[in-house]
């Protein structure tokens, strides 16, 4: 198993992408699946790095990151230090920096050419990642297949009247961590840059125009991003695949951190479905 942890990737906006790379070595070009995390998320968190593991032995090469703003750095990358950067962020910087990781696994030589097959990139999205996972797999015709995990279908999802006037007033919304307890700003700028592209944030134009294999997996007791998000996504594209997980969680059962001995049921099950849609 090659492993390469916390490379310093060069984003577009001013911070570096902090990325690992899992591959098991072999003569095989092997697909380049890349992990997309969501809100008050990190590459590391809870079994992210036994979900790299897994996916790795099955033959592919698997690349998670850190967005560049998501408010952890390189020096405490499961950390939510950098709380400036956090209130900074949008979508699309988000889609700067996956963009960024796509050039920068097809190029570098740190993984070498003959073990990636460039022809097939897949994403795999979870949560607000799986909305950025729908736009950019709409626009890139690198994308070849696509997996959403408890994936948004709007990315407005809470933001009501009262909501957008506070944060209009304040310049800022505040979202506290249920982790870490931490209160973490969310500057206006979030919604300015979304009011600015939202043609190119609409979710379900985004679902419409895509014509590769699809699955959206989701748990039905998702109580974070309600499971009727995948349905709004199965309702626009037909051809999507709905893979509901009874009783499944918005993580499906992985917590962090992660120090059991096995798997949640549940996430033992969405890995093995999306492992065999990814094969298919």
């Amino acid at each position: 198993m090659e492993i390469i942890k916390n490379v310093e990737v060069a984003g577009k906006h001013g911070k570096p992408i902090l990325t690992d790379v899992f591959y098991k070595d072999g003569r095989d070009a092997k697909p380049i699946v890349i992990f997309i995390h969501g809100f008050k998320g990190f590459k590391d968190w809870g079994a992210h790095n036994l979900m790299a593991r897994y996916f790795s032995e099955k033959r592919f090469v698997f690349v998670k990151f850190n967005f560049s703003h998501n408010g952890t750095t390189s020096e405490k990358p499961m950390e939510f230090t950098d709380l400036e950067a956090f209130g900074n962020n949008n979508f699309e910087t988000e889609l700067d920096d996956l963009d960024c990781i796509i050039n920068w696994i097809s190029a570098t030589p740190l993984v070498p050419d003959y073990q990636k097959n460039l022809e097939e990139i897949y994403l795999i999205g979870h949560s607000r990642g799986g909305g950025i996972s729908i736009i950019k797999a709409a626009e890139d015709p690198r994308i070849k297949k696509l997996v959403t995990w408890a994936s948004v279908s709007n990315f407005t999802h809470g933001w009501d009247e009262d909501f957008l006037n506070e944060w209009k007033e304040n310049g800022v919304q505040w979202v506290e961590n249920s982790r870490t307890k931490q209160v973490m700003p969310l500057y206006y700028q979030l919604f300015e840059n979304y009011s600015k592209n939202k043609i190119r944030f609409n979710l379900e134009k985004a679902t419409t125009k895509i014509d590769i294999p699809f699955m959206a997996a989701h748990g039905t007791e998702d109580y974070a991003v309600p499971f009727e998000h995948a349905l709004e996504l199965k309702k626009w594209n037909v051809s999507m695949k709905l893979d509901l997980i009874p009783h499944g969680d918005h993580t499906f059962g992985v917590k962090h951190p992660f120090n059991e001995l096995n798997l949640p049921f549940d996430a033992q099950i969405l890995w093995e479905h999306t492992r065999d849609f990814l094969k298919q």
